[in-house]
């Protein structure tokens, strides 16, 4: 009888023990293709590229960055070259922030040596590789910024019987451009031409934007020449690059020939609103505003409106000299062309006065655009406000602000303003104003983010309203705790 118990007990438990096997498979053991590529690296020796292969497990960019920061730890050169063959896949390329990655985990900026040595294994080991390996390998030297590094991996090809790419000297040439070389920068590019290799749009970019970055117009302007001789036309984008250079180191004259090469040539290289402010920008920088003018006008009889940048430049540059009358005639002007409004117009004129300290013109503008329902932008508002507190004049302030919280429609004021405004008038001792503005903070769930936290609470204190300070105190204490965290 035992017996037959104990059979029939053992028959139940198997026939359990099956059935959870059966109805659990998510149990699994099976290993993600991350864990397979880096068990394989574990155990093979040299020439880990000829073995990877044979893992046929599939490659993105999560099983990358496992395995990367698997390799991170103690085994950088495996992940280096791991990271390398993956990038070589046809159905997988990295991402900027992938190499971003691998060379934050390899410490590659601090470790060049890194670069040097994976190109060495590969020469010893006398291992297979392509241009499309280099050009991995120049990548991850153009995120780490190493331009010597790159240069160096572009003279090693040769002894791989390699012959360089465009992208290979695009990659360096760029590098040395950032740096500010120019010299070798352009040494390469001959370099290119003796082996006919011929430099393409990005290359011609790259290039002028480095001369013009240094100041060297007259190589930037001549390389646009080359360019033209070889049968590349210049873009919108190669013009804007000489342009801002032309206006940030050349004479207005040679700006102007630029422009009018621009808009001879015509088609995608017609300049536009940006290229004509960016000029108008140049001439109020120097002080040359008939200059301006005359750009205004050559602008809108190409057909390009001006916009509210292009206001906010000239504003500004006028408001420098002083000449803020010649301002409200040229808003008139923009106006009436039809693309921008006297709320924008007038709004920018209101910040440039506040940035050339003319604060009594500013509030005078202003309150006439709100008494002649011409709405001020939010931004405008805050800056008049913060310019009045700065100035010590917050019941000014305050009451500026009371009197735009009642109009419909306006833009919303910089939350930083109500805590600036609390402050001052606590400080000043506006009990009734510090409290009803403490109402509205209260109301809006506005924080209140300042230093003088104490300053606030105490003043609010005497006011007798614990709801306020409760509130307050809280919502200060909550923040600042969030931040610790």
């Amino acid at each position: 009888m035992l017996i037959c118990k104990s059979m029939a007990f053992w028959s139940v438990s198997r026939f359990l023990s099956s059935s959870i096997r059966h109805k659990n498979p998510k149990f699994s053991t099976a290993l993600s293709p991350a864990e397979k590529y880096y068990t394989h690296l574990q155990k093979c020796g040299d020439n880990i590229e000829k073995t990877l292969p044979a893992v046929r497990a599939k490659i993105d960019s999560s099983c990358v960055n496992e395995v990367l920061n698997k390799c991170s730890r103690t085994q950088s050169q495996l992940g280096l070259r791991f990271f390398i063959w993956a990038g070589l896949q046809s159905y997988y390329r990295h991402s900027s922030y992938m190499y971003s990655k691998a060379c934050e985990l390899f410490r590659i900026n601090q470790n060049p040596r890194a670069i040097i040595d994976v190109i060495e294994a590969y020469r010893v080991e006398g291992n297979v590789v392509t241009v499309k390996t280099f050009n991995v390998v120049l990548n991850l030297c153009r995120e780490a910024k190493l331009a010597d590094e790159a240069l160096w991996v572009l003279r090693k090809m040769a002894e791989f019987n390699i012959r360089a790419d465009t992208i290979a000297y695009n990659s360096v040439i760029r590098l040395f451009c950032e740096k500010g070389d120019m010299d070798l920068a352009a040494g390469l590019l001959k370099e290119m031409g003796l082996i006919d290799l011929y430099p393409n749009m990005a290359i011609y970019i790259t290039m002028i934007k480095g001369f013009c970055n240094v100041g060297r117009l007259d190589d930037a302007c001549e390389l646009l020449k080359v360019m033209k001789g070889h049968g590349c036309s210049p873009n919108k984008v190669v013009y804007s690059v000489i342009l801002d250079g032309v206006c940030r180191f050349g004479s207005l004259e040679k700006t102007l020939e630029l422009l009018a090469e621009m808009e001879k040539d015509g088609g995608d290289c017609s300049p536009n609103t940006v290229t004509y402010t960016s000029i108008i920008q140049s001439c109020c920088e120097k002080g040359k505003l008939m200059e301006a003018l005359e750009i205004l006008d050559r602008m809108r009889a190409s057909g390009c409106v001006p916009n509210r940048v292009t206001i906010s430049v000239l504003t500004k540059g006028f408001c420098a000299q002083g000449r803020v009358e010649e301002v409200y005639k040229l808003i008139d002007k923009v106006v009436a062309g039809g693309n921008v409004s006297y709320a924008e117009c007038y709004s920018s004129l209101v910040m440039s006065l506040v940035g050339n300290k003319n604060l009594q013109e500013a509030e005078k503008l202003f309150r006439w655009m709100l008494a002649s329902a011409v709405k001020p932008d939010g931004l405008a508002c805050s800056i008049l406000i913060k310019a009045l507190c700065l100035e010590g004049q917050f019941l000014d302030g305050f009451h500026l602000f009371d009197e735009l919280d009642s109009v419909e429609g306006l833009v919303a004021i910089d939350s930083d303003i109500y805590s600036i405004l609390l402050v001052g008038l606590s400080q000043k001792r506006h009990s009734v104003e510090a409290v009803k503005l403490a109402k509205l903070m209260v109301d809006r769930g506005i924080p209140l983010k300042t230093p003088s936290f104490d300053i606030v609470i105490e003043h609010l204190k005497e006011s007798g309203d614990k709801e306020i300070v409760m509130y307050l105190s809280c919502n200060f204490f909550d923040r600042h705790q969030g931040d610790v965290k």
